[in-house]
C-alpha cells in the first residue's frame, strides 16, 4: 500500500516538476514564488468555503443526483475569488511575462495537485488571461474575446458539469472531455498571448 501511494504522488507531481524544471523558471529561482502562489491558493479556498457556507448554503443533492442549476450559478460565482487571487500572485512576482504566468498557474495548481493534471493547463491558461485582461497595450478587439474566455473559465462549473450530468457519460470520458475543454480554451489564450508577445517583443 504504501508503494502504491509513493507511485500515486509521484505520478501527480511529475508534470508539476518537468514543468518547473523546463520552463526555465529554476533559472529565475521562482520557487518560493510558486510557494506563495499555494499559499494565496489555500487563502482563497478558505475564504471561497467559508462564504460559501455562511451565505450559499443548499441541502445536499437530492438521490436522484439532480443537477441544481441555481446552486452552480452561486458556487461558480465564488470562482471570481480565484481571479481575484491569480491578479494578487502576478502583482507580486517580479520578471518577464512568461515566467510570472507559469510560476502563478505552477503554484497554484501544485497546490489543487489532486483534482488532476488537466488543471496544470487550465491554471496557466486562467494566469495568462488575466494578465492578458490588465494589459493595456493589447488589441481592444481582443478584449472581449478575453473577458469572453474568462467568463467561460469561471462559470465552467455550470456549463460544463451540467453538459456531463446530462450526456451522462462515464469517468473517464469526463476526464477527456474536460482535457479538451481545457486545450481549447489554452489554445486560444496561447494564440492572443503569442500575438502580443510578438508585438511588445517578450
Amino acid at each position: 500500500m504504501t508503494l502504491y501511494h509513493f507511485g500515486n504522488c509521484v505520478a501527480l507531481l511529475t508534470p508539476y516538476y518537468f514543468t518547473y524544471k523546463y520552463s526555465g523558471l529554476s533559472e529565475y529561482g521562482a520557487f518560493w514564488k510558486c510557494v506563495q502562489a499555494g499559499g494565496i491558493y489555500i487563502f482563497t479556498q478558505l475564504v471561497k468555503m467559508l462564504v460559501l457556507a455562511t451565505f450559499f448554503y443548499s441541502d445536499a443533492p437530492s438521490s436522484s443526483g439532480e443537477f441544481n442549476f441555481f446552486a452552480e450559478i452561486l458556487r461558480c460565482s465564488m470562482d471570481i475569488a480565484d481571479l481575484l487571487g491569480f491578479a494578487l500572485i502576478l502583482s507580486r512576482i517580479p520578471g518577464k511575462g512568461h515566467s510570472k504566468l507559469i510560476t502563478a498557474g505552477l503554484g497554484w495548481a501544485t497546490a489543487e495537485c489532486l483534482e488532476s493534471n488537466v488543471l496544470l493547463v487550465q491554471h496557466i491558461t486562467t494566469a495568462t488571461l488575466i494578465w492578458l485582461f490588465t494589459r493595456h497595450d493589447l488589441n481592444k478587439a481582443l478584449k472581449p474575446l478575453v473577458s469572453l474566455l474568462l467568463a467561460v473559465t469561471v462559470f465552467k462549473g455550470v456549463w460544463l458539469e451540467g453538459m456531463l450530468h446530462i450526456l451522462t457519460i462515464g469517468p473517464w470520458l469526463t476526464v477527456a472531455v474536460k482535457a479538451l475543454v481545457a486545450a481549447v480554451i489554452g489554445f486560444c489564450t496561447l494564440h492572443i498571448y503569442s500575438g502580443l508577445a510578438q508585438q511588445i517583443g517578450i
